[in-house]
This record gives structure tokens, C-alpha cells and sequence, in this order.
């Protein structure tokens, strides 16, 4: 999506003058060589990988109790080194693509092997237990190989860790898996920085903010919303005020730090919501959700298209809301739309007067 953008731009700057066809071509160049950048022949290989190991997993699976014990494990432990070795040998000659996916295969592998081995000896354990594992190993092939491909494999271990937590385990502060997984958000935004897998980041962040919507969500409590949002707005604030310390850092991780403390702060407000529900809550939640919208835009709108057309959303969502809950119940169906639609019309002009405002500082702007 982002190289569309950019052609659509360099085309552009080209025909005004702004730049040469040769320096478009070269930047253009200079960002698919990028190692984060899509390619489709490294998603296909991938894919190929994918499947090569989901065939290696069937095909011993269906002839597993026809092999000897001591041949299931040897043949397990060989096709984890025969996988990272070769995925050593191909980084040594450039084959960086190829050596992803031979890494992928080794960490599927390692995933069967413990799968395997724990029904084979009747090892104790879980499922869960046998994720964290999985996770670790994998970090560690990560690390090692500083590879991309693990780092993401990572990431959704995670969230499958995450999910199988969220579904048989209830939340407690007191308890290792209650903390694990900030643990494992905090090793994914590591990975992101390590290996250079910046995509890697929303699936850090997304289980951060399922993290903590979830140890909230347990108590089902005023104050439970109530914290989300301050602290929804206490990370929004770290991350756009040009005073914070944390600002630089986040700018340099781009949309996504800001972006999802805003979506936190929102789902605290809708929780407030819920549980104020007689019209002077309402009233002064809404005022809340508005001003936060407005202030959202002026300090990250400019730069930020994801916090801006969130905060839009939310602003007028918040609008209709109140029209519908507040006004609509004095003025009947008429009113509420001749009121809805004048809202509305203010909204926008708010609006397009923040816009005009933003372009003026911008640099090279009017002032």
C-alpha cells in the first residue's frame, strides 16, 4: 500500500519538476531493495515453506507408530539442525530469502518435535506450556539469525499463547501467565528493532492493548474503564507532546505507538459509556470524547492519518450518539435529524478550520 503512495508520489514530483525520472527510479529502487518491503516472490517462498512443512509433519504423522522410538527422536532432532544449519549455510552465500523459509521449516519442526515427544513419553504439561516453549526456541532463532520470518512466527505464537489463555485461564495479577504476555509484547517490540521486522510491531501492540482490555474487562467496573482511559490518554500524551522524552522514539516507530493509545483511550470511553447511562453521564463523557477528539488531531492529525481519521470517527460517532440519546427523546424523529444534520455541519466546519490550521504550520506552508 505504502509503494503505491510513493510511485503515485514520485509521479507527481516528477511531472512538476520537482525531482528527475532517474532520482524516482532511484528511490523507488532503494525501497524495494529494502528487506521489510513486499515482495511477492519472498510471500510466495513463504508460502512454500509453509506447505513443505505441514507435508514433512503429515507424512511422518502418518507413519509414526510404524517407526522405532529412538528413530521418531532422531529424526525429529536431525530435521531441527538440518533446517537451521542449512539456513546458516544459505545466509553465508547471500540467500537470504531461501534461509528465511529453511528457518521456518526449522521452527516448525522444533513445534512438532515437542508435540510430538510429549505424546510419545506421555510427558505432564498443556498446551500453553508447550507454546511458551515453542515461543522461546523461536526468539531464540530469531536473535541468532536475526531473521525477520522467526520474528514474526514469534508474534503470532504469541497471540496463540494469548488466545489459549484468554479461553481457559480466568485473569490473575498474582499468577506467571497473568504477566507472560506484557512479557511476550515487550520481546515482539525488541524483535522489531532487532531484525528490522517493523510490521511486526501492530501484532506487539495488539496484544499489549488485548492484554490489558482483557485484565480490565474481568472486573467489569467503573474504575476498570475508567483506568483504561486515563491511561489510554496518559500514553497518548507520551507519544505526541513534542515535550514528552518518549515522543522522539515514538515518532521514529511511526503511526502505531499513538495510534493504538488512542484506540485504548476510546475503549475506556465506550466502557464508561456502558456504565454511565442517565443523561448527565452521558453529557459529560460525550464532552470528554469530543475534546479528546479535537485535541487528538491538533497534536498527532498532521502527521498521523490513523490517530486523525480515528479521532474524526469518534467525534462524530460521539455526535450522533448524543442526538440520538438526548435530543431525539425531546424533539421526536424530524428534530433529531434537522439537529443531527446542523451537528453535523458544525462538526465539519471544526473540522476543515483544524485542517486549514495544520497546513498553515506545516513547512512551506502560509503562515
Amino acid at each position: 500500500m505504502y509503494r503505491g503512495r510513493l510511485e503515485r508520489d514520485l509521479a507527481i514530483w516528477v511531472g512538476k519538476g520537482l525531482i528527475e525520472r532517474p532520482q524516482a527510479d532511484a528511490l523507488l529502487a532503494e525501497y524495494d531493495g529494502r528487506e521489510s518491503s513486499f515482495s511477492v516472490g519472498r510471500a510466495l517462498m513463504m508460502i512454500a515453506a509453509c506447505l513443505i512443512a505441514a507435508a514433512l509433519l503429515l507424512l511422518v504423522a502418518s507413519n509414526w507408530e510404524a517407526i522405532p522410538r529412538l528413530m521418531r527422536v532422531v529424526l525429529l532432532l536431525a530435521s531441527i539442525w538440518l533446517f537451521h544449519g542449512a539456513a546458516a549455510w544459505l545466509l553465508a552465500n547471500g540467500r537470504r530469502g531461501l534461509a528465511q523459509s529453511a528457518l521456518m521449516l526449522g521452527t516448525a519442526s522444533f513445534g512438532a518435535s515437542l508435540s510430538l515427544i510429549g505424546q510419545m513419553y506421555h510427558l505432564s504439561g498443556d498446551l500453553a506450556d508447550m507454546l511458551v516453549v515453542w515461543f522461546a526456541f523461536t526468539v531464540l532463532t530469531a536473535v541468532a539469525f536475526r531473521s525477520g520470518a522467526a520474528s514474526f512466527l514469534c508474534g503470532f505464537l504469541a497471540w496463540a499463547y494469548f488466545i489459549d489463555l484468554v479461553s481457559d485461564t480466568p485473569f490473575d495479577w498474582s499468577s506467571l501467565p497473568g504477566v507472560l504476555v506484557p512479557g511476550m509484547a515487550a520481546v515482539l517490540i525488541g524483535l522489531v528493532y532487532y531484525t528490522g521486522a517493523a510490521r511486526l510491531r501492530h501484532l506487539a501492540y495488539l496484544l499489549l492493548l488485548g492484554w490489558i482490555v482483557w485484565s480490565l474487562a474481568v472486573e467489569e467496573s467503573t474504575r476498570a474503564a475508567a483506568l483504561l482511559a486515563v491511561v489510554g490518554a496518559i500514553g497518548f500524551l507520551l507519544c505526541t507532546l513534542p515535550a514528552s522524552p518518549l515522543s522522539a522514539v515514538a515518532k521514529r516507530a511511526g503511526a502505531a505507538p499513538a495510534f493504538y493509545a488512542f484506540v485504548a483511550f476510546l475503549i475506556g470511553i465506550g466502557g464508561l459509556h456502558m456504565e454511565f447511562d442517565d443523561a448527565g453521564g452521558r453529557l459529560g463523557i460525550g464532552v470528554v470524547t469530543m475534546a479528546a477528539s479535537v485535541g487528538a488531531i491538533m497534536l498527532a492529525g498532521r502527521d498521523n492519518g490513523a490517530v486523525r481519521y480515528l479521532a474524526y470517527i469518534a467525534f462524530a460517532l460521539e455526535i450522533l450518539y448524543l442526538a440520538a440519546e438526548t435530543v431525539g427523546s425531546i424533539l421526536g424523529t424530524s428534530g433529531l435529524f434537522l439537529v443531527s444534520g446542523l451537528v453535523v455541519a458544525l462538526a465539519a466546519w471544526v473540522v476543515i478550520a483544524l485542517e486549514r490550521r495544520m497546513v498553515a504550520v506545516t513547512p512551506g506552508g502560509v503562515q
